[in-house]
């Protein structure tokens, strides 16, 4: 026996899913006060990373990734970039429990490669080559929070940060 379309609608509506509203910059800064002499030196360079969340609704959150990259030659500081990305997620018929798991692991993951090209343009229009971040493991660093006992943030105010990072959530 075939379903009517009565049942596949309500299957369909009933289906777990997250949809992105929209996406944008928040904040972003490069300072680059080691110009013009940049060209001859290998820096090191440090990345700290955050994720975090926010409520807007019943069903939709604010999601935001925020990036401080700092480029250094011994003790001078040749470049910081900064960068906060978010995007505005609407949650449909993902249960309660699920909520933060989604918001600090599936929403980052998909915000990640747009933010990582804003950071990429960035460095290389400050004169460096593009900094390319590697992928981060959002599924791993939600179970090292979890797992470490940190609070992490409420319903309406999820977080998780990059081990290297400070552990702020953003707001």
């Amino acid at each position: 026996m075939s379903e009517t379309p009565n049942e596949n609608q309500a299957a369909e509506a009933a289906a777990p899913g997250l949809q992105i509203l929209v996406q944008y910059v928040r904040d972003l800064s490069f300072e680059n006060p080691g110009a013009p002499n940049f060209a001859e030196m290998q820096p090191d360079i440090g990345v700290n990373a955050n994720v975090g969340a926010r409520k807007l609704s019943d069903t939709d959150y604010e999601v935001g990734l925020k990036f401080r990259i700092e480029a250094k030659n011994g003790d001078n500081v040749q470049f910081i970039a900064e960068l906060e990305y978010c995007g505005v997620f609407r949650l449909i018929n993902i249960p309660e429990n699920d909520t933060k798991p989604v918001l600090l692991i599936e929403a980052p993951r998909q915000l990640f490669p747009f933010a990582r090209r804003v950071l990429a343009d960035a460095t290389r229009d400050g004169g460096y080559p593009p900094i390319m971040l590697d992928p981060i493991d959002f599924m791993a660093l939600y179970q090292q929070n979890e797992a470490g006992g940190s609070a992490g943030g409420t319903d309406d105010a999820p977080s998780a940060a990059d081990s290297a990072g400070d552990n702020e959530p953003i707001n």
